[in-house]
């Protein structure tokens, strides 16, 4: 492994700049589609600077926070002594491939990966590690060239495991094909495949923000699959949302006036909520001048199929 940059003096902004010049363990599972938060189109959005690194989010902060004390942890109970790597890793051959590293065993050639999870994952924290998280670690044995990689993991706040998982030759042959496949995606600008993720609406939405008016395209024959199945939904959707709101307006009709009801493990509720809006007619209606003044034209693009004019 090489060593793409030092980290123990970087800023947080100069870490997400490094970040951007590869692919790293926690993009690896995405850009297989094998990770349940984030889609090749967000990678490829970061990497190609058309999305800003998302902020700390409440799990990410006290993952950071609680890293040092699952490292501890892991080394009480295996008597292994782990160490920080100040550095971005950078695999010797596939520059695009970069690891930010929990931790490295001191002695050994292998790793760790320090995770937190909240109680809703306990179950599948018991019985192994996560594919996605199994696919981190590959990821990391690729760049390093290392044998082996530990996963520690703190569920919930109260339950500790940890995982040893062994270097797969044959995954990561086919990784570093898909991650390379992907790299090639980014350097050409060429989105990957856009599919029902808000990702995919959020960057169609961003590269063709406004229509030319009275432009008219003919689109290829395989655009007829897309609008039997969008049609095929739209009506599904319809009779699930009729059959959504009829197993409400039940349950409301049976609480009646009261806030809440219980059965069977469950709280059924009909609260009040107060909210004040804007009204904008009266607003236009009685001080046009002062509508005029803070009114902003905004433009966006209304997507509808309706069977082409006879």
């Amino acid at each position: 492994m090489k060593i793409l940059v030092k980290t123990n003096k970087m800023t947080k902004e100069e870490w997400l700049k490094e970040r951007r010049k590869g692919i790293g363990g926690s993009d690896a599972a995405a850009v297989l589609g094998l990770d349940p938060w984030k889609t090749p189109v967000d990678v490829w959005l970061e990497k190609t600077c058309e999305l800003e690194s998302d902020s700390d989010s409440e799990e990410t902060y006290w993952g950071r926070i609680l890293e040092d004390v699952i490292a501890r942890e892991f080394s009480r109970r295996t008597g292994l002594k782990v160490r920080r790597k100040n550095a971005i890793l950078m695999h010797p051959q596939y520059p695009f491939m970069l690891a930010n590293v929990d931790r490295l065993i001191v002695g050994q050639k292998a790793g760790l990966e320090c995770k937190t999870a909240g109680q809703h994952a306990a179950a599948t924290w018991q019985t192994g590690v996560p594919q996605y998280y199994i696919v981190q670690a590959q990821h990391y044995m690729a760049v390093t060239g290392y044998p082996i990689w530990y996963i520690a993991v703190l569920v919930g706040g109260q339950k500790f495991y940890y995982y040893r998982v062994e270097r797969d030759e044959d995954f990561i042959k086919e990784l570093i094909r898909a991650e390379a496949e992907f790299w090639e995606m980014v350097e050409a600008r060429k989105i990957p495949p856009v599919d029902g993720t808000r990702s995919s609406a959020k960057l169609l939405q961003k590269l063709y923000p406004k229509a030319e008016e009275g432009k008219e395209v003919v689109l290829p024959d395989e655009a007829l699959l897309w609008v039997k199945q969008y049609e095929e939904m739209a009506a599904r959707e319809k009779e699930v949302q009729m059959l959504k709101e009829e197993a409400a307006n039940k349950l409301k009709e049976m609480l009646g006036e009261a806030e809440k009801g219980v059965v069977g493990g469950y709280q059924i509720i009909w609260k009040n909520v107060a909210s004040k809006r804007l009204d904008t007619k009266a607003l236009q209606r009685d001080y046009p001048d002062i509508y005029e003044k803070y009114a902003r034209e905004s433009v966006c693009r209304r997507f509808m199929i309706k069977p082409e004019d006879l």
